[in-house]
């Protein structure tokens, strides 16, 4: 039995066995294999002590409570999503500060009074039922919800009508990552959902052969029509989306998180079979709408930065594709249709340009931006005078936006009103090179006033990973972070589409490592530039981003103040065995791979962990049932680094409980992270 002390404390003992697992001829040890039986009486032991532990050390840090209070007031302000439109009625969330969940509501124009159609937060005591998806059928009458409980992936849907708020009966399960398609009659919609999984692996086996379905209002669900499955292609996803005339059901094929995917299309007037449209994975294809047989996609077909072509379905071959709006130096982001427009967001050096082009491709105008920030939300239909976007900068909350197609002005339609002055703040963008000499880009907030006398605690922030790109966002936390004198910043990182095509596959596989380089190429500058020292730099990321933050501070431990991996993939050698972690092997390869095991066993966080290294503070985080990464990830991390742990710095774990990945996660729950996760930095990095 191992442990470890700290201040006076005592780790909770973690058994260490002599697994070993003989991988392509290499002997591998798993420790602490048995943490992945999450809900056995010896995990569930092993879980309490570990968080007594954590949160009397926190509680007894005194500045948390003083954190916390300040979280909260700056967190009472009016929230608003982008409102889109059925019919007559339009729909958007808000919350008014503090609601655990953001409550929907409809309008009948855009000139009457609101009404509250959901309030999740009334649907459970400690608001951990969230709403998680929500399609208004196309008259506006009828509303599909889906909502999950304690944060998990898995969905349950049901049915509303809009007008009196009652619900219709209709009860749907075992939904992950789907969404709802109305047909335009209003007597159903479409919808892909898994088996029913065997009881215990909910939360732990992994999911496959997803299948599409049909379900008509006031039916149970077993009698829903099964429209589509691939018994061959078992990691294949279906999303179901109608055309906007009606006619046309589109099926977008994915394969777990790959970027290439196929779409599928089924004439819905005269009930043909299902056309396999794009079938070849080559690319991205996202659907954009059509006129009658003629279908328009956003894709990196033959252009890295992406562009939008228009392929008619009668002579869908690749020689037959007409471009609409070509490839630019910057990244198209997102598309929609607003009236007879094109409505596009670029992203220049990871922020947002918003243009709009005829449908002729030929640019109307560029849309003025009130500063460096990002469009979050853009939402518009072919034939509406209008579409809406969240304008978002990392000082100043989103606010909503109403576009006039007719004009081309945009006005306010909702903005929050703030507790504190945005004028007191600063946010610039810098270019830094990596060790391959790759210029990446990296933002800085702070307040205005701050020196750069290397003595200001900075909280650098990454992700790097599944085209997902990091664009300025607003967080309570990191304007609490700056109104302590913390400078935040966030690296724009290979892996992300903060570049497109290129900048995504320069940071996947065998060039993972290339991710890890820069975001530690980050932190030097910093320290180099004066904003920071190692003493005083802490560092963070969420998901991909925790594997980010394993794997820095295991091959630089001695270049961080203070570590926080929040649910992280850490045990690179396994992840694809639980819940939905096989279909990341598109930016992870795979250990079943020769040559993708030994640049995944390189930099495993889990199998890096080396005894007598002087690791820094370190507050790993995950929820008790994370069911997209598994929360083992965290367990068998946190026991090998406090195991191993030379120096005296804090290794702690904090494991959320009624919780997952982060979906949904009230706002109470999210105000006692926050603050529990600055309270660890502010005493570590002894501000």
């Amino acid at each position: 039995m191992i442990g470890g002390r700290y201040e006076g404390l005592k780790y909770p003992e973690s058994q260490r066995s002599d697994h070993v697992d003989i991988i392509h001829g290499v002997r591998v040890p798993d420790p602490y294999r048995w943490l992945e039986e999450i809900d056995s009486e010896r995990t569930r032991e092993w879980i309490d002590a570990q968080n007594r532990i954590t949160f009397g050390y926190l509680g007894r840090t005194q500045a948390r409570e003083k954190i916390r209070r300040r979280i909260r007031e700056l967190w009472d302000y009016e929230r608003y999503t982008a409102p889109f439109k059925r019919g007559e009625r339009y729909f958007y969330t808000k919350n008014d500060g503090l609601q655990n969940q953001n409550v929907l509501y409809w309008m009948d124009s855009l000139g009457t009074e609101p009404r509250v159609l959901l309030d999740p937060s009334r649907l459970s005591e400690d608001g951990t039922v969230a709403l998680t998806g929500f399609h208004a059928s196309e008259v506006g009458g009828l509303l599909a919800y889906g909502l999950s409980e304690s944060g998990s992936d898995w969905q349950e849907w049901r049915v509303m009508e809009v007008e009196t708020g009652r619900d219709l009966g209709d009860h749907l399960k075992w939904t992950k990552l789907t969404s709802v398609a109305w047909t335009h009659d209003g007597t159903g919609f479409y919808y892909s959902r898994y088996d029913e999984p065997e009881e215990g692996l909910e939360y732990k086996g992994p999911n496959y052969y997803q299948k599409l379905f049909h379900h008509r209002l006031g039916e149970p669900q077993p009698e829903d029509e099964l429209v589509y499955e691939r018994p061959d292609q078992k990691e294949w996803r279906f999303r179901p989306q109608i055309t906007e005339d009606g006619r046309y059901l589109v099926i977008t094929v994915t394969r777990g998180t790959y970027p290439e995917n196929g779409v599928f299309i089924k004439d819905l007037e005269y009930n043909k079979e299902t056309v396999e449209l794009l079938n070849r994975f080559d690319a991205r294809y996202i659907f954009v709408g059509n006129e009658g047989p003629l279908f328009y996609f956003m894709t990196d077909n033959g252009a890295p930065m992406a562009r939008l072509i228009a392929i008619d379905t009668s002579r869908p071959e690749p020689g037959q594709w007409e471009q609409i709006i070509p490839e630019a130096s910057d990244a198209i982001q997102s598309v929609v249709v607003a009236g007879d427009s094109f409505v596009l967001t670029y992203l220049h050096d990871a922020h947002n340009l918003l243009k709009v082009f005829d449908g002729e491709g030929n640019l109307i105008q560029e849309v003025r931006l009130p500063g460096m920030g990002a469009v979050s939300e853009l939402t518009g239909r072919r034939g509406d005078p209008e579409a809406f976007y969240q304008f978002t900068e990392f000082t100043t909350p989103g606010t909503i936006y109403r576009y006039d197609v007719e004009t081309g002005e945009s006005e306010v339609f909702r903005e929050p009103s703030l507790g504190f002055d945005p004028d007191d703040y600063v946010t610039e963008q810098v270019f830094y090179g990596s060790k391959d000499g790759t210029r990446v880009p990296m933002f800085i907030s702070r307040r205005r006033d701050l020196k750069k006398d290397g003595e200001n605690p900075c909280y650098l922030y990454g992700y790097g990973g599944f085209n997902i790109s990091l664009t300025p966002s607003f967080n309570v936390r990191d304007l609490v972070w700056m109104e302590m004198g913390g400078v935040f910043a966030q690296a724009n990182l290979r892996g992300g589409g903060e570049y497109g095509k290129p900048w995504h596959e320069s940071g996947i596989k065998l060039r993972k490592q290339n991710v890890f380089d820069d975001f530690i190429a980050a932190a030097e500058w910093l320290i180099e530039n004066g904003y920071t020292s190692t003493p005083r730099l802490a560092v963070s990321g969420r998901s991909n981003g925790g594997l980010l933050i394993g794997a820095c501070m295991t091959q630089r431990p001695g270049l961080f103040g203070a570590c926080v991996p929040i649910v992280g993939v850490l045990d690179m050698l396994r992840f694809e065995k639980f819940t939905v972690g096989w279909g990341w092997t598109s930016d992870y390869g795979s250990a079943d791979d020769p040559e993708e095991f030994k640049a995944l066993l390189a930099y495993s966080p889990y199998h890096n962990v080396r005894p007598g290294t002087d690791y820094p503070p370190t507050l790993v985080t995950t929820g008790d049932h994370d069911d997209r990464v598994f929360p083992a990830h965290s367990f068998k991390f946190a026991a090998a680094l406090q195991a191993t742990q030379a120096g005296d710095a804090p290794i702690l774990i904090r494991i959320d409980t009624k919780s997952g990945h982060g979906a949904g996660k009230p706002t109470s729950k999210l105000i006692d992270e926050y603050a529990d996760e600055l309270a660890f930095i502010h005493k570590n990095l002894r501000m």
